[in-house]
């Protein structure tokens, strides 16, 4: 779907006012409140936005260790083996990758010992040859949409 000048507009004010009215951001910006909520529901029915919920710190929840672990997985063994995955709290993202290994999670642990316990389960799930683990030591970058945003308005 392609985004245009009031779209981008639209997309700005959202990740920097996220808790701002539709009438509020009609106001800001200068259009008819039908007009925005229009907008607004194209976006979400072409999959542009995703969600409007709150953004939560997995270290605010006292899960402070953040890892990132490689699985490897039995070949034609992938969906069930991400199925499987999305019954782990603790695994707060997956994704199919390339190179070494078949996928990617994201983990959140209480500590290091509570992360053995969560790759041990992981190890156990039926289909996972093995995985790789790789601990965070400090977040340079938070997840951020903002600046794509502005690189596609620009265009």
């Amino acid at each position: 779907m392609a985004v245009d000048e009031l779209d981008t507009r639209i997309l700005t004010l959202l990740l920097e006012q996220p808790r701002t009215s539709v009438r509020e951001y009609a106001r800001l910006l200068g259009v008819a409140r039908g007009t925005l909520q229009a907008r607004l529901d194209r976006m979400e029915r072409n999959g542009v936005i995703t969600g409007t919920g709150p953004s939560l710190s997995p270290a605010a929840l006292g899960h402070p260790v953040l890892a990132f672990v490689h699985i490897e997985v039995t070949q034609g063994h992938l969906d069930e083996v991400g199925d499987a995955l999305a019954a782990v709290p603790e695994i707060i993202e997956a994704f199919s990758i390339t190179g070494g290994g078949d996928l990617l999670t994201r983990v959140a642990a209480r500590d290091n010992g509570h992360l053995e316990d969560v790759i041990q389960q992981l190890i156990n799930l039926p289909g996972v040859v093995r995985t790789r683990t790789e601990v965070a030591l400090r977040e340079r970058v938070a997840h951020r949409v903002l600046p794509l945003v502005a690189s596609v308005a620009r265009r």
